[in-house]
């Protein structure tokens, strides 16, 4: 198998990951994937394209990631393996897409407006 390259975002979120064969190691900006996102829950995120297709020791994935907060690279990586392994078996798109695992999530921070303290409060209002 060759290696085969995706991209996933989330918030101001990107990783670009590599997939080739081998036996289930994921490096992270060259650092262990455990000890770059020490937290269950997120490994436990990041990991669930891989086990919902058993593939959790098939493939060494290299990953590049960059912006945003731990949560967002979490979740962009998760779309990122997702959207690489229908690149590899494009059967498995079908369960990959019911659980949700394919879609992109937009949701953005909004700016702040001028003359406000942030997006949407407001001063408080003074009649007199």
């Amino acid at each position: 198998m060759e290696v085969v390259n995706a991209l996933g975002r989330r918030k101001s979120a990107v990783a670009r990951i590599y997939v080739s064969d081998g036996s289930g190691k994921i490096t992270v900006n060259g650092r262990e994937f455990e000890q770059y996102f020490p937290e269950v829950r997120l490994q436990y995120v990041i990991k669930q394209p891989l086990v919902k297709l058993d593939a959790a020791e098939k493939y060494d994935i290299k990953v590049n990631l960059d912006g945003g907060g731990y949560t967002g690279q979490a979740e962009a990586l998760r779309l990122a393996i997702a959207r690489a392994l229908v690149k590899i078996n494009p059967e498995d798109k079908v369960s990959l897409k019911k659980d949700g695992f394919l879609t992109r999530d937009a949701r953005e921070v909004e700016r702040k407006k001028p003359g406000q303290p942030k997006a949407r409060k407001r001063f408080q209002f003074s009649k007199r």
